[in-house]
């Protein structure tokens, strides 16, 4: 998908601020899927059910999106043991980094967190100098 669509991303960017809003006020927790995720591993007494919603609902979407719309070709560049590795590294740098892209990018910015600000400046600059190294030292 190369198009440029800036109305379908502007339109998705709108419904995931409002979804981290109305959590954010509506039961007083962070959507951050890492610590959300997390709180799976290691739950608190009466902290789970809405974990496990949450998370069930990130599934059922992902799974039943195919179903509903046109789905596009999955072409894999590597192999899934490399794949699952690369999860488990993602995993490892969010636990690093107290956070995900969700939970630092999405909430932390709206709610002008220091940490956050600083965690995505962080991500971001990790992203653009993998993209060059990738780009023009490896020639991919």
């Amino acid at each position: 998908m190369t198009e440029f669509t800036p109305v379908s991303g502007l339109i998705g960017g709108l419904m995931i601020g409002l979804s981290s809003i109305l959590m954010l006020l509506g039961a007083g927790r962070i959507a951050g899927i890492s610590g959300i995720y997390g709180g799976l591993l290691t739950p608190a007494k009466g902290d789970l059910g809405w974990r496990i919603m949450f998370v069930g609902g990130l599934i059922l979407g992902g799974a039943t999106w195919p179903l509903l719309a046109n789905p596009l070709p999955v072409d894999l560049q590597v192999s899934w043991p490399i794949m699952l590795f690369a999860g488990l590294l993602v995993g490892f740098g969010t636990r690093l980094g107290s956070g995900c892209t969700s939970g630092h990018g999405v909430c932390g910015i709206g709610r002008l967190a220091p940490r956050s600000m600083i965690a995505t400046l962080t991500f971001m600059a990790a992203a653009g100098m993998t993209t060059f190294v990738i780009r023009h030292i490896f020639g991919g």
